[in-house]
């Protein structure tokens, strides 16, 4: 450019430069960052957090976050081992706990850990029948844990909980199985019945066995009776007399 002397072209060419390697060199990573650097194609000790200062050209580095992910395992079309055909689909929880082999051991942890729990998904659901998949769903929750956390170890990976979220039935099976709640309803319903009838029996029989031996539980009773039928606004009483009283009336009448 004429009219600027070189001098002054050098000086900016400089400041550019120098500004330049700073802001390359220099890298700010929060908390749960750290920064895996690559010198020359090499991996050097992990940095961070806070500020970590690198080579410009010589040195490249890839953040890498250690917070908790979370992602949605998409439906996946499930065949139990008692052949009925379900979706299922899950949330997987995990996070990076070594940044080296997560950036080296693996093109995109993410990527393959999501492709890893549809995989194991369909596998572990496969092996269970039905009444287990809708039953027992802590235990498949703690299978699918225990087997994508296997596999994902070696990448550097720790999956710390795996959920199954929704278990879609064919419209044929929720009828099948909405009759088999409401037979089990009606079942529990007749036996509860039963035995208030067996309880209630069992009392009236211990209650007769007082009368009959208390001669005067039955006398008691009988005042009781007339006490409560005193109490309601009533026209006509009629109450039973006990054959004891009238009986030397009535063998009198018959001679």
């Amino acid at each position: 450019m004429q009219g600027i002397p070189a001098s002054f072209m050098g000086f900016l060419i400089v400041v550019f430069l120098v500004i330049y390697f700073f802001s390359s060199a220099i890298k700010i990573l929060r908390e749960y960052e750290r920064g895996v650097v690559f010198r020359l194609g090499r991996v050097i000790p992990v940095k961070g957090p806070g500020l970590v200062i690198i080579i410009p050209v010589i040195d490249k580095l890839v953040r890498v976050s250690l917070r908790t992910v979370t992602f949605d395992v998409p439906a996946q079309d499930v065949i139990t081992r008692d052949n009925i055909s379900v979706k299922v689909n899950a949330v997987v929880y995990f996070r990076v706990i070594d940044p080296i082999r997560a950036i080296t051991a693996v093109e995109d942890f993410y990527y393959a850990t999501s492709q890893i729990s549809q995989t194991t998904l369909r596998s572990i659901l496969g092996q269970s029948q039905l009444d287990d998949l809708l039953s027992k769903r802590e235990d498949i929750n703690a299978e699918l844990q225990k087997v994508i956390d296997q596999q994902t170890e070696p990448w550097g990976i720790k999956v710390t909980t795996v959920e199954v979220k929704n278990v879609d039935l064919p419209a044929e099976m929720q009828r099948a199985i909405a009759k088999q709640a409401e037979a089990e309803r009606e079942r529990r319903a007749k036996i509860i019945h039963a035995e208030g009838e067996f309880q209630a029996s069992q009392k009236l029989a211990d209650a007769a066995k007082i009368i009959a031996t208390e001669s005067g539980a039955l006398q008691l009773r009988f005042l009781q009776t007339l006490t409560e039928i005193a109490t309601e606004k009533n026209s006509t009483i009629i109450f039973p007399v006990p054959i004891d009283l009238i009986k030397p009336f009535i063998d009198k009448m018959g001679k």
